[in-house]
């Protein structure tokens, strides 16, 4: 389709092309074949210049294609220079919304100062050895550091194909968070930190169930809930709270856990708790709050957020549309 709409508009110019734009063409070509390492089974083609937002430069359209195979095809936009000595490229990021604001967290409970400035949203899942890890960072140990300044608030996002027993347990504490925060929290805190009791030593998934609802029940009781309410919730086991989340986690391009947003900057898997810190440091400055002198600074680089730390699954995004 974007080949056949590139060729209708090119075929509708006119039919002489000028010398001077041939070759500024081939000048664009040979800079960017140059530049990407363009293989040369690739044609690429230059678009018409037009005008540009850019004073002093205009704007024009590169298709990269694969003969024969019209899916293989990608288009760029560039800049050239009106008297045709330089060529750049310019990417534009909508900042006019706030990250916050897309992520799903209405309704769900806080830990920490509900009215703190700097917000830790974590995708987790309760199964995930990760999510447990990126867990124990956070409690007690930074909550603690930063008490006061940062509030924390997990989403659902359990990966279904490989966490057998994660959908339930996000439902349970559901179940639990829909009467008190302190409830949900300390399932939490418990299925992450005895996640292979759960599991058992030979898994068998309508074990893991009943201790999971053993769980929740226990909680209902210690925090004086509605039992009668509680039960039937956990019977229940709908999913749809934990679904809607899991979309618009989808929607964001999560795919592993844990994954995380520090005011809106974003990191997908562990953290170091130095590296950790400078991510919370650096939020706290961007809203006028001196860190806490126990805040330390990484002595190193953090490593990329494609490297381990995290866990994913092939075909997540199928499974959990189901």
């Amino acid at each position: 389709m974007i080949l056949a709409a590139t060729a209708g508009c090119r075929a509708q110019a006119p039919t002489t092309t000028s010398k001077s734009t041939m070759k500024l063409d081939a000048r664009i070509e040979t800079a960017i074949r140059n530049e990407l390492s363009v293989p040369p089974i690739y044609n690429v083609t230059i678009g018409p210049e037009k005008k540009s937002d850019l004073a002093g430069y205009n704007s024009v359209l590169v298709t990269f294609s694969l003969p024969g195979h019209p899916s293989r095809t990608q288009q760029l936009t560039y800049l050239v220079s009106t008297d045709g000595n330089t060529l750049a490229r310019l990417s534009k990021i909508d900042i006019s919304k706030n990250p916050d604001a897309e992520l799903p967290i209405a309704g769900r409970a806080i830990r920490g100062n509900p009215k703190a400035k700097v917000t830790l949203v974590n995708f987790d899942d309760l199964e995930c050895p990760f999510c447990a890890r990126m867990h124990a960072e956070l409690f007690p140990g930074i909550m603690n550091e930063y008490k006061g300044l940062i509030r924390v608030i997990y989403v659902d996002f359990p990966l279904t194909e490989i966490h057998p027993w994660a959908m339930h347990a996000a439902v349970d504490a559901n179940c639990l968070e829909s009467q008190s925060g302190k409830a949900y929290w300390n399932y939490v805190d418990y299925l992450h930190t005895h996640g292979e009791d759960i599991s058992g030593p030979q898994p068998n998934l309508k074990n893991s169930f009943a201790m999971l609802d053993q769980l929740a029940e226990q909680r209902g009781t210690q925090y004086r809930l509605d039992t009668s309410k509680l039960d039937a919730c956990v019977k229940a086991q709908n999913e749809s709270v934990v679904r809607k989340e899991m979309m618009a986690g989808d929607k964001l391009g999560i795919s592993a856990t844990p994954t995380f947003y520090v005011n809106g900057v974003r990191w997908a898997g562990v953290l170091d708790k130095p590296d950790l810190e400078l991510m919370i440091n650096r939020a706290l400055r961007q809203q006028g709050i001196t860190p806490p002198a126990a805040a330390t600074e990484p002595a190193a680089p953090v490593q990329s957020s494609n490297g381990s730390g995290a866990e994913s699954s092939g075909g997540a995004k199928a499974a959990k549309s189901k």
